[in-house]
């Protein structure tokens, strides 16, 4: 009974921190409420397209939710039970934070993409950085959300090959991304929606009934990592959707670019991502259940983790429902990877277009856009994929990083409690420099007390820098 306590107690403050510490971020911010949004003023009938809140919930929510808080949480488990703090605790206090103010002040600036919001609060420099870093980081999610897809599709139709799915799902990410928001993404989301609760709530309601005990293992400070990976830093890199992840911040304009009415902005956003946490909060439970059920003669649930997150995925879709129900299951799998991939390819093309300064109301203008974006997706899906998928883990937490240190800027610059934001910002940061300088296999692999002391050095550093860009600010504005 006290592993359903535990998980039922990690679901209540999920839900509790969305109606309480989510009002209190919305009351720091101080949204006006009656100022119309972009969707409202200037409609275009492409990217600008009033949509009603439950469908911008949905879209918000699946864009989001790729394979982050699925494989991510099922990676995570391998750390033990204190995966579960950070799901929580990481959702409430970081990434629901993160996700709802990167997306108020898009909508203060009209629905402006993150590499221009993070440009106005932290310089022209943080722009240029900013638009090279989100491009190469939604071309990698692009690449990881065809080919992880394809793979599981692959396992369930073998009548294609892993290459023919991947060429399948690149033709709907085109039409996706070239055409109006309304046309495709607006109206095939509610069905890949039902998709996917039936996944989350199916594990939800199956794994009581599995005949395992559920979360037998609580000791919550005992590393159990069959690899022997440290907690710090890897576990905060490896789960990041289901806690904070800086691709959420290159989502939220184009769905404020929808929201029809301000007041909505924290059910949409910072709603989404609590609900984002439930679901990783469902697989890391799954995981912790489930790993040391056998999948072979000699093979463990650790050791199919380890060597193929998407492959236990899958096992467990199957093991937890049946045939059928597990491919229903393993389809909502693919559902979130291919509706965030999606989204990641629409969201690029706007943010080349925010560089070259180009328009994008004409079909020409967006196809010109997306066909070398696709053609690099198409390259890049050759090389190494573990190679490809470690280096997306880390440029999406340095990513959250930096949208952390903009919205601090934005808080102090209008005196607001901005601590808020500063404090997961240098947390977030000690976190990113450590694995940079630690990590065995994508990292320069030093000792981990050498690296966490040049993550003290290069955090306390940032702090020097952004004290002296408030100063800088502070004294243009005569105060």
């Amino acid at each position: 009974m006290t592993g359903y306590f535990v998980f039922f107690l990690c679901l209540a403050l999920l839900a509790l921190g969305y109606v309480f510490y989510g009002r209190f971020a919305q009351r720091v911010y101080g949204l006006e409420e009656n100022k119309p949004m972009p969707c409202v003023s200037m409609p275009d009938g492409v990217d600008y397209v009033p949509l009603p809140t439950w469908r911008v919930f949905l879209i918000q929510l699946l864009n989001i939710a790729g394979l982050g808080p699925v494989v991510g949480a099922v990676s995570g488990c391998l750390f033990g039970p204190v995966a579960l703090l950070w799901i929580v605790f990481g959702c409430i206090l970081v990434g629901a934070l993160h996700d709802f103010l990167a997306a108020a002040m898009s909508a203060e600036r009209g629905g402006a993409n993150l590499p221009e919001l993070v440009g106005e609060n932290l310089g022209e420099s943080a722009r240029h950085i900013m638009r090279l870093t989100c491009i190469f980081l939604l071309l990698m999610v692009g690449v990881v959300f065809t080919i992880l897809p394809a793979g599981m599709l692959h396992g369930i139709w073998g009548g294609l090959s892993n290459m023919q799915w991947g060429f399948v799902i690149l033709a709907y990410y085109f039409l996706a991304t070239v055409l109006p928001i309304g046309a495709i993404i607006g109206r095939i989301y509610p069905v890949f929606g039902a998709v996917f609760l039936f996944m989350a709530l199916g594990l939800a309601v199956t794994l009581p009934m599995s005949g395992h005990p559920i979360l037998p293992n609580l000791a919550v400070f005992t590393n159990v990592h069959p690899m022997g990976a440290s907690v710090w830093p890897m576990l905060f890199v490896t789960i990041a959707c289901g806690a904070i992840s800086g691709f959420h911040a290159t989502q939220s304009p184009m769905m404020v670019r929808c929201l029809r009415k301000r007041s909505n902005l924290r059910l949409a956003f910072y709603g989404a991502m609590v609900v984002e946490g439930m679901v990783a909060l469902v697989w890391a439970v799954m995981g912790l259940t489930l790993r040391d059920v056998l999948i072979s003669e000699n093979q463990t649930m650790e050791q199919l983790i380890t060597a193929n997150p998407a492959a236990a995925v899958r096992f467990a879709c199957m093991y937890l429902l049946g045939e059928t129900g597990g491919m229903v299951a393993v389809l909502g799998v693919v559902v979130l990877a291919i509706t965030s991939g999606d989204t990641a390819m629409r969201s690029c093309r706007l943010m080349l277009a925010d560089v070259l300064h180009l328009k994008q109301h004409k079909p020409l203008a967006r196809i010109a856009l997306a066909v070398p974006l696709f053609l690099l997706v198409i390259f890049v899906s050759q090389l190494d994929f573990s190679a490809i998928w470690r280096y997306f883990g880390w440029a999406n937490q340095a990513l959250a990083c930096i949208t952390l240190w903009a919205i601090s800027a934005y808080l102090r610059d209008h005196r607001r409690k901005y601590f808020i934001t500063w404090i997961p910002a240098l947390f977030m940061t000690m976190v990113c420099i450590t694995f940079f300088f630690y990590a065995p296999e994508c990292g320069i692999n030093l000792p981990l007390w050498i690296a966490t002391g040049i993550a003290v050095l290069g955090t306390a550093l940032c702090m020097v820098l952004f004290e002296r860009r408030v100063s800088r600010v502070e004294s243009y504005s005569g105060e």
